[in-house]
């Protein structure tokens, strides 16, 4: 069983839309019991990371979904938002995130960039593979996804970074270590591409 965490913030309704078109089931939840059943966890995110750390604490979800992710090896991907609230914390808050990745969530800089670029970072980009994947399985080279986000994710260990952007600097636009997979852009949102990223999850994970 998929399920994807409804913790009040995120596209939940277009992540189930998307996996529907691609004929895999998947169920919006906030229940720790069908958090704790799950085979398959999907945590999108729209909005601010510590207002989502404490929705997910509020509903009393935060640690038996940590519990899935780091302890019970659950499949896990995170969307957008959903990707930061995987790294230890974030420097637009001051709440700890689910730290199942060594890496933190940081704003974008371009104090050493000579062009000027607005934050957020909105439209269609090209994603640079750095190591194979099973998620990325039929994608096609250089692949071009949608994104909307202020914040990056910077990884301790490089060899976690399944793929990189670039936005007045390169920035890591996806994570992967064993069952924990991240992605900073939108696959719910970017079409053809997208559909198939979220066939990947579903049946090579």
């Amino acid at each position: 069983m998929t399920v994807i965490i409804d913790y009040g913030m995120g596209n939940l309704g277009s992540v189930q839309n998307a996996l529907k078109k691609i004929g895999k089931t998947a169920i919006v939840s906030s229940s720790r019991a069908e958090v704790s059943a799950a085979t398959k966890i999907i945590l999108p995110g729209v909005g601010s990371f510590d207002m989502a750390i404490h929705n997910l604490h509020k509903m009393g979800i935060f640690h038996t979904l940590k519990e899935k992710i780091i302890n019970n090896n659950t499949p896990t991907l995170g969307i957008c938002l959903g990707m930061q609230l995987l790294t230890r914390g974030s420097e637009e808050g001051k709440f700890e995130g689910l730290n199942a990745i060594d890496a933190d969530t940081r704003r974008f800089d371009f104090t050493n960039v000579s062009i000027g670029l607005r934050v957020p970072h909105i439209g269609w980009n090209t994603l640079h593979q750095k190591k194979e994947s099973r998620l990325f399985k039929e994608m096609p080279d250089k692949a071009r996804f949608y994104f909307i986000h202020s914040y990056v994710v910077k990884c301790t260990d490089c060899h976690d970074v399944l793929s990189y952007t670039n936005y007045g600097y390169d920035f890591v636009s996806s994570f992967e270590k064993e069952n924990i997979l991240g992605c900073q852009f939108h696959p719910e949102k970017s079409h053809q591409n997208g559909m198939q990223l979220l066939k990947s999850f579903s049946e090579r994970y």
